[in-house]
Order: C-alpha cells, then structure tokens, then sequence
C-alpha cells in the first residue's frame, strides 16, 4: 500500500512539475487567483516570483480581473481611511485599511481605474504659529489598496486658490497624466490682470515622474459641492471631462471641459439645464450625464453618442425611490448600471429595464462626503511603467 502511494504521489507531482513549466500554462492559473494571494505565492519559489512580477503576468492578471469588477466605496471618515468592495448582489465582501495614511487631513479618493485610485488631501502649513490646512494646495497620491502600496506625487505649482485636478490613463496600460488647473502665484504677475487670466494647468506624467506647466486655461473645472475636495470629472475612451460651472450659479454645472491624453483642450454643451445633483459617468463606454431633478423627483439620463460631432441622446427618464429632501450625494457608474449614493441610502439602477435595487450596506454606519467606483483588483505599479522602486510601504515619513 505504501508503495503504490508513493507511486501515485510521484506521478502527481511530476505532472506538476510539466505544467509548471510550461509558462502560458502557469500563468493562466495564476492570473485568476486572488491579488492578496499572488502576494503570498511570490514565496513559493524564484519562478514564481519572476513570473508574478513580470510586466506581461501584471497585464493578464488586469485583463482577467477586469471581467469581475465591483464597487469600492469610500465613506470619508476623519481618523481612518477605510475602503469597502461591495460585489454585484450588493454584499460587502471585504473591507481595507490604508495603514499609510494616518495622520492625514480630509483625504478622499478621486477616481479609480485598474486597481488604482487617486487620493487627494489639503497638506498642513504653519501659519500664525499655528498648525492648519493650507487650501491653497493638494497632496495627490497614486495607491494600490490591495498591495499596499502608494507613490506621492511631488508638490505642484504655488497657486492663490484651491486647484483642481482629472486623471487620465492610457495609452498604454499603467500609464497615467493628472491634468492639474491652479491660479498662478507669481511676483510677476501685474496685480490689475484678472484671476482667469492666471488660471493655468500642469501635468504630471507617469513616464517623466514630474510636472510639466502647459500654460494658461480659458476654463476651470467646477469644484464638486459635495466634496470638500476635487472636482467631479470622468475619464472615458482616452479623454478626461469635467463640469464647468454656470455664469449664473457657481454649483450648477453650465458645460462641460474636455481634455485628450495629447493635452488639448474643447468644451461641450450640456444637453439641457440640469441641477446642482447632476454627474459625469462612463455609461456602456459613452460619456453620460446623470441629472437628479430634485422638485419634479425624477432623473434624466443622457448619453453623448458621437465624440467627434457631440450629440446627446435621451436614454431614459425615470422617477426617483426616494423623497426630493433625500439629496444624491454621488453617482457612478459601472458597465450599464448606475450606482447612487444618497443621504441615507444607497441603490443601483438599471437605465435599460428602469429597475432600482435598494442596497444593504447599512455596516457603513458612518458616512460623510461619500464616493464610489468601479473598482478591479490589479498588481499595476502605481508609478506607472517607471522604477517601481519609486513606490514604497506604509511608511509615515513619506505618506
């Protein structure tokens, strides 16, 4: 008996050990198993960590972890910044601490995209001998919640008012712009020259690792009025949008800015007036606007068909489950289905069947300044394709 299982125990590994070897083989299995996982099997030999951080495995773990995204939702809370990932069904199936990042002020996430997110905060000055928040300014990290891991950016241009800020990913994988609009701080500016003719934009570039000033700016992104940080703004089909305010209300949003990867810059037209609860999401892969009209109780969906020639299509208006005193506070969306955060509620919405699905999630029992998005697990460096060595580990003195 000890013989044939040892026989049996033998043979077993030694087709192990073929499979192993045979890369594609591997490398197929691997990239379905879990990110916190492959951490854990880098340990397992040499080959497998050569094969596990190997640009080409990091690309087809993403293409396989895109097809199960799920929702990352972050309820801002003052001392500790916690991640939820809520699945389809509307289940928490994880929650994640950033270690890293204690000690830091009003610190939100701004966007998400392969695994990363970008988080912003006011950095602390001195200012009259005492320690406060200086609005002038943004900290922007770059983080990979599942390994850990986070790149702060370095500091931008001196500007006379808060700045706003737009990712933009692409073209390659793991390559990012953050399109940065500050108002000028400089001796040699004229004091009559207006604060719109000092508004400028910068970009920071995942390839260069630093800034690069592209000049002044004819518009500049509305300020989110549900965030005490950065703006709302999407990034879809390789251009990034934002709102721009109205001339008549600085918090309704009048059109919209459009910025490529190349750096050029459009405005487009909103379909229709819209209201102070109005979002910019990536519906199906088309830009779309999410406009609550709070009085009437309803939402109207619109969707830009033609990138080249704007035109926006109705694609559905419905009315709202909840009362016109419940304000949205977020809205996103992921592949066709949109995810809406309220005061006191959170649902998902399906614009093709007009069906709401109230959510559970009532474990978040404290939210302020709420935000979600799409979210899939990924092993991508967050400094881009340069020295990942740039990257480092909770570490209090950098973060």
């Amino acid at each position: 008996m000890d013989e044939t299982t040892d026989e049996c125990v033998y043979q077993t590994t030694d087709k192990w050990y073929d499979i192993e070897h045979v890369e594609n083989v591997l490398a197929n299995i691997l990239s379905r198993v879990p990110v916190k996982s492959l951490l854990v099997c880098k340990s397992v030999c040499k080959r497998w960590r050569r094969l596990i951080s190997s640009q080409a495995f990091i690309d087809v773990q993403l293409l396989w972890s895109q097809k199960n995204s799920v929702y990352i939702v972050y309820p801002y809370m003052d001392m500790m910044m916690k991640l939820y990932l809520v699945n389809n069904s509307g289940e928490i199936t994880k929650s994640i601490n950033f270690p890293y990042c204690d000690n830091l002020s009003l610190l939100t996430v701004v966007c998400s995209f392969d695994g990363l997110l970008c988080c912003i905060n006011y950095p602390w000055k001195v200012d009259s001998g005492m320690v406060v928040e200086d609005v002038t300014d943004v900290e922007i990290r770059i983080c990979n919640p599942v390994t850990k891991k986070a790149l702060l950016l370095p500091r931008g241009s001196p500007s006379k008012e808060k700045p706003s800020i737009g990712v933009a990913f692409g073209p390659k994988i793991n390559e990012y712009k953050i399109f940065r609009f500050f108002n000028a701080k400089r001796i040699s500016l004229a004091k009559h020259q207006s604060r719109v003719n000092r508004r400028q934009c910068e970009v920071y570039s995942s390839s260069t690792g630093s800034w690069s000033v592209i000049g002044r700016v004819p518009y500049y992104p509305m300020h989110s009025s549900h965030s005490p940080l950065g703006s709302n703004h999407v990034f879809v089909n390789g251009k990034i949008y934002w709102f721009i305010a109205s001339n008549e209300d600085p918090l309704i949003p009048g059109s919209i800015l459009m910025a490529d990867i190349e750096e050029t810059f459009e405005t487009i037209n909103l379909p229709k007036e819209v209201t102070e609860h109005s979002y910019l999401v990536n519906l199906e892969g088309h830009l779309s606007l999410v406009a609550v009209y709070d009085e009437d109780e309803i939402v109207n969906i619109w969707i830009l068909k033609d990138r080249n020639e704007p035109k926006w299509e109705l694609k559905c208006s419905d009315h709202i489950p909840f009362s016109n005193d419940e304000c949205v506070e977020f809205a996103v969306a992921r592949e066709n289905e949109i995810f809406f955060i309220t005061s006191n509620h959170h649902y998902i919405y399906d614009p093709e069947h007009g069906f709401w699905q109230e959510l559970d999630l009532s474990s978040i029992s404290e939210k302020k300044f709420p935000v979600a998005f799409a979210y899939t697990e990924s092993l991508l460096s967050c400094g881009g394709r340069m020295d990942p060595r740039m990257e480092y580990i909770s570490d209090k003195r950098s973060i």
